[in-house]
């Protein structure tokens, strides 16, 4: 176990993903990049929704998210933009519903389409780390097999590997194939890949192992509770003992909401009640969510790790209905917060 000082602790690079702020139309990705660079983060996680929206206003019309001859000259604006407020682009996400479709499938092809197109916009921001999502679609469209998933996890990974990009692989607490941690490490260890490595999210591996949105207490009801702390503790344990530090490309921050009344266990709008509290139920660390994501940051960090923390909230307030707020503001507490954060990880 890897004794975690302050003084290490102040090394850490901070970043923050761009959808993660803002409440409002007038909330525009310039206004949010400088919002961010003025807390003082150094990077961004940039996300897709975001350049589709800013190339919308730059160009005056909705755009095809297929339509990389458009999105493209768009993503340059935006590298743009960072370089004004200071910022760097470390990852572009999510991509998402990319693994697992029949081969030969028009889905599979166009899966790949999208990959090729989103590589474009990767040499352009200037990053080489793309995430990818375990995400959850039904059974009878896309196979759950891990010998698939990781065939065609593979197969990404070595066409980033054509332009030194690097793919992070990240649980979805919902997902039907990898819901937690242990799951995205063993189908990345089997992916076997230099380039292949894990984004590890405090709200996904806590809302999967601990948390639960449809109970009264938050809390997952089918064990007792001391059982439930002490399998918890015992998985921190695992990662500690069985990641490698390299293999975990940066950890994204956020926290949830205890939901009352809970959240109704079915889908509704095509989302499972926990993809449903990650949308809209995950505020920054220390503003009113509960789970134990220190013990998760802790144990990432004895892991040896010493890469990006990313700020990735989805703050619509314990309701979830909207919650409003200034940017810079919000993005300064999102930093006092994340310092706060660092420093009661610290073990020495």
């Amino acid at each position: 176990m890897v004794p975690i000082s302050r003084q290490s602790l102040q090394q850490i690079p901070l970043s923050y993903a761009s959808c993660s702020i803002g409440c409002g139309a007038s909330d525009t990705l310039p206004r949010k990049l400088e919002a961010i660079s003025k807390a003082g983060f150094l990077s961004i996680e940039l996300s897709f929704p975001d350049i589709l929206e800013y190339g919308s206003q730059l160009l005056g019309h909705i755009i095809d998210p297929a339509d990389f001859s458009e999105l493209i000259p768009v993503a340059g604006e935006i590298r743009k933009l960072c370089d004004a407020n200071a910022l760097t682009i470390m990852m572009l996400q999510p991509f998402a519903n990319f693994e697992g479709w029949p081969q030969g499938s028009i889905d599979r092809q166009d899966a790949f389409a999208r990959a090729r197109g989103w590589i474009s916009i990767m040499k352009v921001v200037g990053t080489d780390l793309l995430q990818v999502g375990a995400t959850d679609t039904p059974k009878e469209d896309i196979s759950t097999s891990r010998e698939t998933i990781v065939s065609d996890l593979r197969e990404l990974g070595q066409l980033l590997a054509e332009n030194d990009f690097r793919l992070a692989y990240e649980n979805w607490c919902w997902s039907t194939h990898a819901p937690g941690w242990k799951e995205v490490w063993e189908i990345v260890r089997d992916v076997n890949l230099p380039n292949v490595g894990l984004c590890l999210d405090t709200f996904q591996s806590c809302g999967s192992e601990w948390g639960d949105p449809t109970t009264s207490s938050g809390l997952i009801e089918s064990i007792p509770q001391d059982q439930l702390k002490a399998n918890f503790d015992a998985s921190m344990q695992d990662l500690i003992r069985t990641v490698p530090a390299d293999k975990i490309y940066l950890l994204q921050i956020s926290d949830a909401y205890k939901v009352s009344p809970p959240l109704e266990d079915k889908v509704i709008g095509g989302l499972r009640p926990r993809g449903r509290w990650s949308h809209d139920y995950r505020p920054m660390p220390y503003d009113g969510g509960y789970l134990p994501i220190e013990d998760f940051a802790r144990a990432v960090l004895q892991t040896g790790f010493k890469g990006w923390f990313s700020m990735e909230i989805f703050d619509a307030g314990p309701e979830g209905k909207g919650k409003k707020y200034e940017m810079e503001a919000f993005a300064r507490k999102a930093m006092e917060n994340m310092q706060k954060l660092l420093k009661n990880c610290a073990t020495e």
